[in-house]
């Protein structure tokens, strides 16, 4: 799974990398080193526009974790941050979004975490660890969103509506399938504009655009134990860990 990770680029530079026509100014959302379920992220989609009905390239805030629009509450929604690339298009949750509302999450990396023995100087823990392009260039990892409204609030009132996202998870392989069994897809820039495009439908094609982040030339390397508490953040959290763990 995909359960946290990084997110430090300003929205300016998102709008300047992703070819956004229409972002809010106004939208804040600061710098993360340690996106957690629940939290706002940035994520770039195509929507017609509210005025003209013309299709738009929009950078927007939405929740991470997945709302079906069915759904009778948001309970469900911190348990809904991932959608298996293998069934996606098949699930009552996620196959109307896979159809028409996929999106792109901007990211530096992820982060995924493997279990340390204890030993005579330490009890056992959970050791995280980054995993990134090797470039550093931004991941534009595969998202599904949805929308779901607030029965207890009149439909035109802004606050019944809120946006919820997914990333869509393969098998991990190579080095970041040594410390963790799945990982996120990413798109490929030039495959963009079709994995945006909410006519384009067809389930083999879209598929055929999930690809490994960065071509697979990913870099994993041992960070903080600080970026195990959701409280913390910061580029520190990216340092190394005092006592690095010895793994091949």
């Amino acid at each position: 799974m995909c359960g946290r990770y990084a997110s430090s680029r300003k929205p300016e530079d998102l709008v300047e990398l992703f070819q956004v026509d229409r972002w809010n100014p106004t939208e804040a959302l600061a710098p993360s080193w340690n996106v957690a379920p629940t939290d706002d992220v940035w994520a770039v989609l195509e929507r017609a526009g509210r005025e003209t009905g013309e299709l738009g390239r929009e950078l927007r805030r939405l929740r991470w974790g997945l709302v079906p629009s069915w759904a009778k509450d948001l309970s469900g929604g911190a348990r809904m941050i991932n959608a298996r690339m293998e069934t996606v298009h098949e699930k009552p949750a996620y196959r109307k979004a896979f159809a028409k509302r996929r999106c792109l999450l901007p990211a530096d990396g992820f982060y995924e975490w493997t279990a340390e023995p204890a030993t005579a100087e330490r009890k056992a823990y959970k050791q995280p660890w980054y995993i990134a392009p090797e470039d550093g260039t931004p991941m534009a990892m595969a998202g599904l969103y949805e929308w779901w409204r607030d029965r207890s609030r009149e439909e035109d009132d802004p606050l019944a509506w809120l946006a919820t996202c997914t990333i869509i998870t393969t098998e991990a392989t190579d080095a970041a399938g040594r410390v963790h069994p799945r990982m996120p897809l990413a798109i490929a820039p030039e495959d963009f504009e079709a994995w945006l495009d909410p006519a384009h439908q067809d389930p083999g094609e879209l598929r055929a655009l999930l690809h490994e982040p960065a071509a697979g030339r990913l870099r994993v390397r041992e960070v903080s134990l600080a970026v195990n508490s959701v409280r913390n953040n910061g580029p520190q959290l990216l340092d190394p860990p005092e006592q690095p763990t010895a793994r091949d």
